[in-house]
């Protein structure tokens, strides 16, 4: 399923919700564990584990803007992903014309088939704008 590369995937869904409202879903351990993950936590160092099909996957916030983005850095498990680390961005933009909000998903990985990479964010975005109505 993994090749050795990384690739960047990256999508913009629309959501009919504030930033405000949507940021803790983006950054929060609770908010996360509703629509992106099966469990999230977070340790006393900060080290968010994320839990899908009962394989866990740990990873630091490593860039943050209130009301802007987060940034998930995966902990290195080979000694290239040191070097070249995988991560997730969820980053909130309206556009000012329409004051629509949209979320830009950037998923930096070694996942291999953009297709189905494609359909995982778009059921877990649709889950997302169920939870928060939008």
């Amino acid at each position: 399923m993994a090749s050795e590369t990384k690739t960047l995937f990256t999508a913009d869904y629309e959501i009919h919700a504030s930033i405000k409202m949507l940021y803790p879903y983006i950054q929060s351990a609770g908010g996360l564990a509703e629509w992106f993950a099966e469990n999230v936590t977070i340790s006393p160092e900060k080290i968010f584990t994320f839990t899908w099909d009962n394989e866990q996957h740990k990873a630091v916030l490593a860039a943050h803007r209130t009301n802007h983005f987060a940034r998930f850095e995966y902990l290195p498990e080979t000694k290239q992903d040191k070097n070249d680390p995988a991560y997730f961005e969820l980053r909130l933009e309206v556009n000012d014309l329409t004051q629509t909000t949209f979320l830009k998903v950037s998923d930096y990985s070694d996942f291999d088939d953009m297709g189905e990479l494609q359909d995982l964010w778009d059921s877990l975005v649709e889950k997302l704008k169920q939870v928060v109505g939008g």
